[in-house]
């Protein structure tokens, strides 16, 4: 008979711009950093190590969705 073995992910520091943290469905971080709701936010997958394309056009607005869509499809588990 095997058991089956939970483990926790450590959440990754906090970066002083953060605005909004996601969490994967791997169970990784996707982090949404910037000034806030004006142009310049970017997001970064911990996981996958994807990020957004043109962050100095992106508004929170936009990319909160953004980074919410590849949260809820990256499948990735944290490495470390």
């Amino acid at each position: 008979m095997t058991t089956a073995r939970i483990t926790a992910f450590t959440e990754p520091d906090r970066p002083g711009n953060l605005q909004i943290r996601f969490i994967t469905i791997g169970g990784s971080y996707v982090d949404v950093t910037g000034p806030g709701k004006h142009s310049k936010n970017s997001w970064t997958c911990h996981g996958c190590q994807d990020t957004s394309r043109f962050p100095d056009e992106d508004w929170l607005w936009s990319i909160r969705e953004k980074a919410n869509a590849h949260a809820a499809a990256c499948r990735a588990i944290p490495l470390t």
